[in-house]
């Protein structure tokens, strides 16, 4: 455990990652999915990351979500050292701290958009309203149809807006284009977009899409579990630029 000391530089960060590692299996068929991975991310930030399947990059969400452990290594959020928490304790993280979108939506049938959104709004501490969160990723008008009557980049976004609606410090977003063309594709990444730039919301965003990485204001890129490119993008794209 750090001391108060190293907790201090640490809480200057919104994450500051050391010696990340992750080991699926034993022995001669074990798989370093992380491979002693060293970070330091800021508050508010849009961060791409990039790399080819099964190069890291969904393993390290997972644990910098508190939805897997890690083998090895520590990581902090806000000075708080999540990779010695125990399961109660992670899962106040993810309640308060985090919220995840995925490459399917997860929206539940026989709700409307507005009683999607508001499953969180009832549990959540500080939350919007489902009529605030929708009116930001622009559904304003279509907060009473069910998602059957949507569009798939318009379920995404209502999953979005479900996800900013308990106003979350961070947004986890695992392929949230990856099932739609480029120009609903577009309209997805303006409201994540408009999210981190209007919220603060640290956003972190993993993509097969290198074009993405344009919108960012970091990138980082895996290869067989290690970090291989992080680097700052100085001229950051809105989504409407970016030239798919």
């Amino acid at each position: 455990m750090a001391n108060s000391a190293t907790r201090g530089a640490e809480a200057e960060s919104l994450y500051s990652i050391h010696g990340l590692t992750k080991i699926y299996g034993e022995g001669p068929t074990a798989v370093k999915a992380l491979r002693n991975v060293d970070l330091e991310l800021p508050k508010s930030a849009m961060v791409v990351l990039l790399g080819a399947s099964g190069s890291g990059k969904s393993t390290f969400l997972n644990i910098v979500g508190g939805l897997d452990d890690a083998t090895s290594g520590q990581v902090f959020f806000e000075g708080l050292e999540l990779t010695a928490l125990d399961s109660t304790a992670l899962t106040e993280y993810r309640r308060n701290s985090v919220s995840f979108v995925f490459q399917f939506y997860n929206l539940v049938a026989s709700l409307t958009a507005r009683e999607n959104v508001s499953l969180i709004t009832e549990i959540a501490e500080n939350p919007m309203t489902p009529e605030e969160a929708l009116a930001m990723v622009g559904l304003e008008s279509r907060i009473d149809h069910f998602p059957s009557q949507l569009s798939g980049g318009e379920q995404q976004r209502v999953a979005i807006a479900r996800a900013i609606a308990k106003r979350p410090k961070v947004m986890l977003c695992d392929e949230p284009t990856g099932a739609l063309d480029s120009q609903t594709g577009v309209k997805v990444l303006e409201a994540l977009d408009q999210v981190n730039r209007e919220l603060g919301t640290t956003t972190l965003l993993i993509t097969h899409n290198v074009v993405i990485a344009d919108m960012a204001d970091r990138i980082l890129r895996f290869a067989d579990g290690e970090l291989v490119e992080d680097r700052d993008n100085p001229d950051r794209s809105a989504p409407a630029e970016l030239q798919w």
